[in-house]
């Protein structure tokens, strides 16, 4: 076959792509899409607190209300900014892309709609792995449809909100990774849109591991290097002499053996409201724990292992819980499982 005919047949299986894959997705839509998800995860720790709104349906509304005016106004944005796009270009909407953009809408909706629920149903330690998947998912779709990158990445967004779930990242962890991703990978892939150019497969892996390793090194080095530094000067205590002189800083000692009550606070219409109820709990190991101004700061370590925070480490589940009705009479049984895995020096 001649080089002519077969630069012929090339431009005829481009122009074939071109022809299924006939939407396109403006590089303004990536960028505000990631800059303000990536934002929003970034400042999720410091708007609307526990201690901002105490009573957790006011702050589960409050949430709502911020979520669906911030994505809404986004929305709008972007709808704008892409009509004026398309009317500059002399394009019309097609069906397709309606409907597409329906389906990014609509997926944006459930995550709105799941973070509202988790603060009644629990599993808010999912809530950034699900945001995750769910914007990959519109990406993949939109893929589908537009350009094979725009696939390739989306395959590897919802890849990175499972991981996140199966290597039982912290939360803290998966706020990072969840921003970086989206506030920083979204952005970048605005930039990597080649028009909906046929390219070879090992090309588009090449682009998307790049991509994946761009968005997954800065959140895994900032968990590297932001450590607990604790001073060497400051002293350890046992809780007696704690108790007796609390002073600005210093380390409490807890041996094993050490009874914790956990005080558990009953309201509902089943039991009679109750704010003594207390589950003694007996420590397995020593730990350490450090105070400042009579209050512990989060950093804590077990004999042997490096310093940590305690949102990096603790993991408590309710696996069961079931009535019965022994001879001793109606009891509740439930399973609780406290686990924690601190890092060994290094």
């Amino acid at each position: 076959m001649s080089h002519l005919a077969t630069q012929q047949l090339s431009s005829i299986h481009s122009m074939l792509s071109a022809g299924h894959r006939n939407l396109r997705i403006e590089r303004h839509s990536l960028m505000l899409w990631g800059i303000s998800c990536g934002g929003l995860i970034l400042a999720s720790e410091h708007i609307l607190t526990s201690e901002q709104f105490p009573v957790i349906e006011q702050r589960a509304i409050a949430w709502l209300i911020l979520l669906a005016f911030s994505l809404s106004c986004v929305s709008l944005l972007d709808w704008h900014l892409t009509r004026r796009a398309k009317h500059a270009r002399d394009e019309a909407w097609s069906f397709i892309h309606r409907q597409v953009l329906k389906v990014w809408w609509l997926l944006m909706s459930v995550g709105v709609l799941l973070t509202f629920a988790t603060f009644f149903y629990g599993g808010g330690y999912m809530i950034y792995a699900a945001w995750v998947v769910l914007i990959g998912l519109s990406l993949y779709v939109h893929g589908l449809f537009s350009e094979e990158l725009l696939e390739w990445t989306g395959a590897f967004i919802i890849a990175i909100g499972i991981a996140m779930l199966a290597f039982r990242l912290d939360i803290k962890a998966t706020q990072y990774v969840a921003a970086s991703t989206l506030g920083l990978g979204l952005p970048l892939l605005s930039i990597m849109l080649d028009r909906g150019r046929q390219r070879a497969f090992s090309l588009r892996l090449l682009q998307s591991v790049g991509w994946l390793l761009f968005v997954l090194i800065p959140p895994l080095l900032a968990q590297r290097f932001i450590t607990t530094h604790i001073s060497p000067d400051m002293p350890t205590v046992t809780v007696a002499k704690f108790l007796e002189n609390p002073l600005a800083a210093q380390i409490v000692s807890l041996p094993a053996g050490s009874t914790i009550p956990v005080k558990v606070e009953i309201s509902g219409n089943v039991f009679r409201p109750n704010k003594e109820a207390v589950l003694p709990l007996v420590l397995n190991t020593p730990i350490e724990i450090v105070m400042e101004h009579g209050q512990p700061t989060g950093a804590w370590h077990l004999p042997g292992n490096d310093w940590t925070e305690e949102h990096k480490t603790h993991w408590a589940s309710i696996p069961w819980v079931k009535a019965a009705i022994p001879p001793s009479g109606p009891e509740i049984q439930t399973s609780l499982i406290v686990e924690i895995h601190p890092q060994p020096h290094q």
